[in-house]
């Protein structure tokens, strides 16, 4: 009975490990990075590639950094903030929620553009059909299993279609390679955005908060998250890549892919060029696959920060707030004339603009609070990364502003 318990809890936890890591990557490979993945390699080509490269970089340290800090204070992110800093862990949940919900419009737009893509359904229809699954999923009693087993299997089914189609559009790997570490141009907005797309808002602590709610923390966890920590960074790495290679394929092919037009859907034009008929309707599925996780992951994981609002909270009343999040979001996409392209670019950017307010109480805690994490002595060699990347993304995000507001031409 004993042994049986034990490999219960041991399947339990690596089940709750996986899930975090595809939490993290789909919402970091959600319709937003798609659309501005595709919207910067047909205007830049194979310099974008750095973009890549710097947004991996970044993702490493911060996502390392919030996982790890999160579990050993076994506290949210809100909290940590609260007890290190007094009144910076409301500043922190109210900015994560309202990107969260700006992100949100945009992932509920990138599910109309993929079912329109998929089954040529109105993307207003498709968004909020896809925002009714996902209000179903969490009215379901088993919300928890059933939001874990939906983003594997959509997870991995995103990254194996992604790949079907850069073989498919034959990209120039050298030229690729060339400019992912010497680019002909650099261009601020472009990272920032990408940035924002991948690790900013709510996505820094998507994969963190599902560790605490199945219980994985503490000294004792420690390798066991920092592991899966650097499995989700390397999953979301490769399907960035991947993603970039089978964009850059078709503009390199000088096929046109408009990335400004009220209904422009340029991943669409881009899967549809390498694959014809079959790539369009794979792209849908990829689009919607990358949606639909990211509703929930945007849904779930800002509204675990109403915790610094309502402490005593039950699960049951985050779930009701969730559908609330998820429903009121779908009123404002179904409302907003804002074509979705240019909404992802923007949810992206402002995201990126919240990343390193969030970033630096993290850094300071891990510096100055060792006594909220139980004593733990942290690596001073990841703070010290965490250190840098926190001013980088401070002077990212200055000189990002004004273009980051033109995307919705604010």
């Amino acid at each position: 009975m004993q042994a049986q318990t034990t490999a219960d809890f041991a399947r339990s936890r690596r089940s709750s490990l996986i899930a975090a890591i595809f939490l993290m990557a789909t919402s970091a490979i959600g319709p937003g990075f798609i659309t501005q993945t595709a919207t910067f390699t047909a205007n830049m080509g194979a310099a974008f590639a750095f973009g890549i490269l710097a947004s991996i970089l970044i993702d490493f340290v911060v996502q390392l950094n919030v996982w790890r800090i999160v579990t050993l204070t076994r506290m949210r992110a809100s909290d940590i903030a609260n007890a290190a800093i007094p009144g910076s862990g409301y500043l922190l949940a109210v900015l994560v929620i309202f990107g969260g919900l700006v992100f949100n419009v945009g992932n509920i737009a990138g599910a109309g553009l993929g079912l329109n893509a998929l089954m040529g359904l109105d993307p207003k229809w498709g968004g909020a059909l896809s925002a009714l699954v996902a209000i179903g999923i969490f009215l379901s009693k088993r919300a928890g299993l059933a939001i874990d087993r939906l983003i594997v299997v959509l997870g991995l089914l995103m990254i194996l279609l992604t790949l079907f189609v850069a073989i498919a559009s034959n990209p120039p790997l050298g030229e690729a390679l060339r400019q992912t570490v010497w680019p002909d141009q650099i261009n601020f907005a472009t990272i920032t955005t990408i940035v924002g797309g991948t690790v900013g808002g709510y996505i820094t602590y998507a994969g963190a908060h599902r560790l605490l709610d199945r219980g994985l923390v503490g000294e004792e966890h420690i390798k066991e998250v920092t592991k899966a920590a650097l499995s989700g960074i390397a999953v979301t790495g490769v399907m960035r890549y991947v993603l970039f290679l089978a964009i850059l394929g078709v503009a390199a092919s000088g096929v046109i892919i408009d990335t400004s037009g009220q209904g422009a859907n340029p991943a669409a034009q881009a899967f549809q060029a390498a694959a014809g008929e079959l790539g369009l309707r794979a792209f849908g599925l990829v689009l919607w696959a990358a949606a639909i996780t990211s509703v929930i992951g945007a849904a779930y994981t800002s509204m675990s920060f109403i915790t610094a609002f309502m402490p005593d909270i039950s699960e049951r009343g985050r779930n009701h707030a969730t559908v609330a999040f998820i429903a009121v979001s779908l009123a404002i996409y179904v409302a907003l004339g804002t074509a979705p392209a240019a909404l992802l670019l923007f949810a992206g950017g402002f995201n990126g603009l919240i990343l390193p307010i969030g970033l630096s109480i993290f850094v300071y805690v891990g510096w100055r609070r060792s006594d909220l994490m139980g004593g733990y002595h942290y690596p001073r060699w990841l703070l010290a990364l965490g250190a840098v990347t926190c001013a980088l993304t401070w002077y990212m995000a200055a000189k990002s502003v004004g273009p980051i507001l033109a995307f919705v031409n604010l």
